[in-house]
């Protein structure tokens, strides 16, 4: 007796430890130290005030940031043709590498690189934040087919709020004003929570007949809103109030918690699913001639590129998704929507500062940008799945409205409403969290699953163009001529609403322009959005690999229907989910 029950304890702890729900909750993990990039503001005066920057100078160093942070097509490739945990190492190794550099750089422990150099170290940092997400996103999104629009919400959602998380943290390790403590924990904190996630982090053999339960999806959008409601909970006192060091470990501890709770929700799922196991599926998959498939990709890669392209959620190949015209108003839109709010982000310090809000109120700024902007990832996926499901509306035109909605915090911010950088602070981290899951699920949705690893992040390059645009060339130059206007007050700072105004002017107006091109995409996928784009996955059709050869014919055995392989060898894969 005792045997036995000790049996199904180590078999159920084996299913729990290779299951596909730990790999979300370790997933869960990593996307919650991955958001360093909205960061930046609470380290980037440090930054400026020791090498002396001005703020174009400045305001470039966080291009090459937003441009490591997009630039993920290296890690897209890199998964095509590598298993996860290897993506993922190679991202733990980039952050650590480029933020510990800056650190010494900043601390004074090397000598004062070039502008360059400085650079090379930002963009290397934050090119590293594409792998974890590539390898963390794309693995659930293979092993969670049925429910995209939920699966990138929740999971961009802890983006969102990993940049609040990581400043308690912070605070709870160095304290209220070290930035240079902060770089040193964003160097080796989500290294090494990626380093120990590396067994979990893996494509896992499930049943395509998938059970459409959002059961536990919902849980676990319950306990991140309870995350950030602590969160804000927390952050509202620490604008009024001095905290000490043993006050931040005080109130970082619920937040350690609260991302552990989840696992509750895993164990709960893997119990149901060992109790009630679905039916068992066999899967015969074809296995194509090497000499055939060879001179299948050598013949005929580039001939489907502009005929025969497939329909819209059919599998593209990389070069036909990215030829597109859909794509095309995609980089558009993105480029007006996230580079506007990028700019927000960027220089929350310096607009900050040209208001005459308070010191402590960066860090605010900050946090609510972060909180605000899971909210907008989870309501994005969340709503959007749901407005799919029930009205059959197409998501770009929740695309539409959300940039129409970031409209409302850069006029706030081009006019200088009194005390009215908070809401600012609020609209553009929502819209900015809104536009990111929808633009991926869109991707997902229009052109496949099977090289989602690369679409994926050649989808994100419009971020880093439109922060080049409008923070670069637009609103640090605006700002530099305007404070050499007033240099007899202060090197390299400037006061007052004209600071940032003519630039979120231009701002406002390339949004307006924006969600105009995004009402193309409604039209153009409306007919799309009609059908049911999930019913493929309900009837057990395969998810292609990148490797597998797309002329290679499946055969499928379940207890309702059999479909018979015309071609050879075949093989035979038996499996539980």
């Amino acid at each position: 007796m005792a045997e036995e029950a000790l049996a199904a304890v180590t078999g159920f702890l084996h299913k729990l430890l290779t299951g596909r729900w730990l790999m979300l909750f370790a997933s869960l993990i990593i996307m919650a130290m991955n958001g360093s990039g909205y960061m930046f503001g609470l380290y980037s005066n440090h930054i400026k005030s020791v090498f002396g920057y001005d703020q174009s100078t400045l305001n470039l160093i966080s291009f090459f940031k937003d441009l490591g942070a997009n630039l993920g097509v290296v890690s897209g490739l890199l998964y095509e043709v590598a298993p996860p945990w290897l993506v993922l190492s190679v991202g733990a190794i980039l952050n650590f590498f480029g933020y510990f550099m800056l650190w010494l750089a900043v601390s004074g422990r090397t000598a004062a690189p070039g502008l360059r150099l400085m650079c090379v170290y930002m963009s290397v940092a934050a090119n590293s934040l594409s792998f974890g997400n590539t390898a963390a996103l794309v693995t659930c999104l293979r092993n969670f087919p049925l429910h995209r629009g939920c699966l990138l919400g929740l999971l961009k959602g802890y983006i969102g709020l990993s940049g609040a998380i990581m400043t308690q943290l912070y605070h709870a390790m160095y304290g209220e004003d070290n930035p240079e403590g902060l770089i040193l924990m964003i160097a080796w904190l989500p290294s090494a929570i990626s380093l120990a996630s590396l067994p979990f982090i893996r494509l896992i053999n499930s049943n395509n007949n998938q059970r459409n339960d959002l059961k536990p999806f919902y849980n676990l959008l319950y306990i991140s809103l309870a995350l950030a409601a602590s969160l804000l909970a927390i952050i509202i006192p620490q604008t009024k109030t001095h905290f000490s060091k043993t006050d931040y470990i005080a109130v970082a501890s619920p937040i350690v918690l609260f991302l552990l709770l989840p696992l509750a929700v895993v164990v709960n799922q893997e119990l149901t699913l060992h109790n009630h196991p679905p039916p068992i599926t066999s899967i015969l998959v074809q296995s194509p001639s090497p000499q055939l498939t060879t001179m299948s990709r050598s013949s005929n890669w580039y001939k489907n590129i502009f005929t025969g392209r497939p329909m819209l959620g059919d599998d593209h190949t990389i070069l036909q998704a990215i030829l597109s015209v859909d794509m095309a108003i995609l980089f558009v839109v993105t480029t007006c929507g996230v580079g506007g709010a990028l700019t927000v982000v960027d220089n929350v310090a310096q607009i900050g500062a040209s208001l005459d809000y308070p010191t402590r109120s960066i860090s605010s700024f900050v946090s609510l940008m972060s909180i605000w902007n899971f909210l907008g990832r989870v309501m994005a996926g969340y709503v959007s799945e749901f407005l799919l499901i029930k009205y059959r509306l197409p998501r770009p035109l929740m695309l539409t409205f959300v940039i129409l909605l970031s409209c409302i915090g850069h006029i706030m911010i081009a006019f200088g409403v009194p005390n009215s950088l908070y809401f600012a602070s609020i609209i553009t981290g929502f819209c900015l969290g809104a536009q990111l899951p929808l633009t991926a699920t869109i991707i997902s949705d229009l052109f496949g699953l099977k090289h989602y690893s690369t679409l994926y992040n050649v989808g994100s390059v419009s971020s880093p163009v439109g922060s080049y645009i409008f923070n670069v060339r637009l609103a640090g130059r605006i700002y530099d001529r305007e404070g050499e206007r007033q240099r007899n007050v202060m090197r390299n700072v400037c006061k007052g609403v004209r600071c940032y105004r003519v630039s979120f002017i231009i701002i406002i107006g390339a949004c307006v322009f924006g969600s105009l091109v995004s009402v193309i995409l409604v039209l153009r996928t409306r007919n799309f959005y009609k059908d049911d784009i999930y019913a493929r996955f309900r009837k057990g059709e395969e998810i292609k690999s990148p490797l597998q050869d797309t002329t290679t014919t499946t055969t499928t055995f379940s207890l309702s229907h059999l479909q018979v392989a015309t071609m050879k060898p075949l093989k035979c894969i038996t499996f539980t989910s």
